[in-house]
């Protein structure tokens, strides 16, 4: 420049030259300046309203000092002063574009070009409400938005589950055949027999078994699941009719008998010379249970479709009568108690294990509102009508005047391990439901629930595993 100063001749041509550099120089200057200013735009300004931008500080003091066109005093305002800058960079800009570049002169304040020996600092900038097109154009805010769009429709769709999983669907209908269908339906499918077994009720767990991780995930080869069934029974029949018959029955009923497994086990036990009747409300049961004890060469059981409470048998007819797990469906519990001792012969013995209800008061020891709420569940979503308490089956026996040698016992510490080992054989084996669809899939989730909402009345005390027993006088 200054050889063209000295020379005071020089032609148009070089002149037009000098112009054209200048000229030149003046656009590259624009060009790096609106650059500069669409670099702090996008790096300082264009954030997320609800986090923190790292910001290189290194890079954007390199950015401003390597910038060929500008000049050293650009260079010093906008390392000493933001402020300055910003406004002199935002001054063709917008309303909207000067409150932008106020926010960021207000981040920069603290940030790269005072502490530049900081590196990797975290500056927390909120954008206007309005700056929405240059938000989504950041990739990384693109993906923060992806990523919250999809954390929202995770839980409003976890909170929509949980809400039809909490409503029951299948309550007990009065009038209706509600248990035979559901019974129907589970014998249909097999995965109840499945997983299950020939037993449709509670096992036995002993107290060292327990100890040892019986019925949980790492308790698989303790006890089996469906040996803990038959162990139930035997039990059952020591507690009842060994203590309280003392011989050999010649006929047996077995009330509400599911697909007989307690009434094939009880025959083999007694053998020739005893006859175990079976009834139950499902059709399939029935058939179920026949085609097992054809298989099992079992030919002193039978089995009835029949109403527990409406028996068509005659009074005086069996010596043991036996109901594992059926009164919990009756919607009349007296009679109910009341038809078992009709059909039972003087001196005979009813023995009855069923799921029952803690004894309230409505004084002393009345239901809480959520035990009202745990329980109302209960009912309606295995088509239960209610439960009552150990100790109301003891009056009820006691009231109808025939039967003497009443006992009520609580065995929920030796049957509660059923709940969750029903669900662990099902994580070890889950291959019949995988392959079963997607209705079964939506079953088994709602079996999954109520089986650990069963386990955890049962806990509490809400719940209790009665077994009540007595002999009818002679």
């Amino acid at each position: 420049m200054r050889s063209f100063a000295m020379n005071s001749k020089t032609s148009s041509s070089s002149s037009s030259f000098l112009n054209n550099d200048i000229d030149k120089a003046r656009l590259r200057l624009r060009e790096r300046n609106n650059q500069l200013r669409h670099w702090i735009s996008k790096k300082d300004i264009c954030v997320v309203r609800t986090r923190a931008i790292k910001i290189n500080k290194e890079e954007l003091r390199k950015t401003i000092t390597d910038n060929e066109t500008v000049d050293r005093m650009t260079r010093e305002e906008l390392l000493m002063k933001p402020n300055e800058c910003i406004d002199q960079f935002s001054s063709s800009s917008n309303r909207s574009s000067r409150r932008r570049s106020a926010a960021t002169a207000t981040a920069l304040e603290s940030s790269p070009t005072r502490k530049m020996n900081k590196q990797n600092s975290f500056i927390s900038i909120s954008s206007s409400t309005n700056n929405k097109t240059l938000t989504m154009n950041d990739p990384m805010n693109y993906w923060y938005y992806s990523i919250a769009a999809a954390a929202v429709a995770v839980v409003t769709a976890g909170a929509l589950m949980k809400k039809i999983l909490d409503t029951p669907s299948r309550a007990y209908v009065d009038g209706a055949n509600t248990v035979g269908n559901e019974y129907d339906a589970w014998t249909e499918e097999g995965i109840l027999e499945y997983y299950w077994g020939e037993h449709i009720h509670l096992g036995w767990y002993e107290d060292e078994d327990l100890i040892n991780g019986a019925g949980t995930l790492i308790g698989n080869d303790v006890v089996d699941f469906k040996q803990a069934k038959f162990a139930f029974v035997d039990k059952m029949c020591d507690w009842s009719v060994d203590q309280l018959f003392g011989k050999k029955p010649e006929n047996v009923l077995d009330v509400g008998c599911g697909i007989g497994g307690a009434s094939r086990h009880l025959a083999k036990r007694f053998g020739d010379g005893t006859k175990v009747t079976g009834i139950t409300l499902s059709n399939n049961q029935r058939d179920r249970a026949t085609d097992l004890a054809k298989e099992q060469n079992v030919t002193n059981a039978e089995f009835k479709v029949m109403n527990a409470l409406e028996m068509e048998f005659a009074n005086d007819s069996f010596d043991i009568v036996w109901a594992c797990e059926s009164g919990e469906h009756m919607p009349d519990k007296k009679k109910y108690v009341d038809e078992m001792i009709r059909v039972l012969k003087p001196g005979g013995v009813l023995v009855i294990a069923t799921w029952c209800q803690r004894e309230a008061d409505a004084l002393k020891n009345p239901f809480t509102d959520k035990e009202k709420k745990n329980l109302a569940f209960l009912y309606e979503e295995w088509a239960h009508p209610f439960f009552v308490s150990i100790e109301e089956y003891e009056r009820l026996m006691l009231k109808s005047d025939k039967m003497d040698k009443i006992k009520g016992e609580n065995w929920v510490k030796n049957t509660i391990a059923s709940w969750r080992h029903s669900i662990w054989v099902g994580v070890w084996d889950p291959w019949p439901v995988v392959f079963a669809g997607p209705r079964i899939w939506y079953k088994t989730i709602r079996e999954i629930v109520t089986l650990e909402r069963m386990h955890r009345a049962f806990d509490s005390g809400l719940m209790t595993y009665g077994l009540i027993k007595g002999r009818k006088k002679i």
